[in-house]
């Protein structure tokens, strides 16, 4: 378990449910923005992040629009520990 970018997840709302998000299947910002409620320039920004610490990856980096985002191997492991501290909250 990498406990930095667990830390990293934590800090922030967005990040925590843009990586729930997309633990079912692969997903577009727009898609992500419209079933979270949040702004698609705030998920935009938190896509950026995620994939500079590795968390998700773009699988379709060469198109401009529709781009598709999914969790990484590491953000499948960083989705698992969340669920599991949610349910001890619980």
């Amino acid at each position: 378990m990498d406990w930095t970018k667990l830390g990293y997840l934590i800090a922030s709302k967005y990040r925590i449910r843009i990586v729930l998000c997309l633990a079912e299947k692969p997903k577009t910002p727009k898609e992500i923005a419209q079933e979270l409620g949040f702004y698609i320039s705030h998920v935009s920004s938190t896509l950026s992040d995620l994939s500079r610490e590795g968390i998700v990856e773009c699988l379709n980096p060469s198109q401009r629009r529709g781009k598709m985002f999914s969790l990484t191997d590491i953000g499948r492991e960083l989705e698992k520990e969340l669920r599991n501290r949610a349910r001890l909250l619980d």
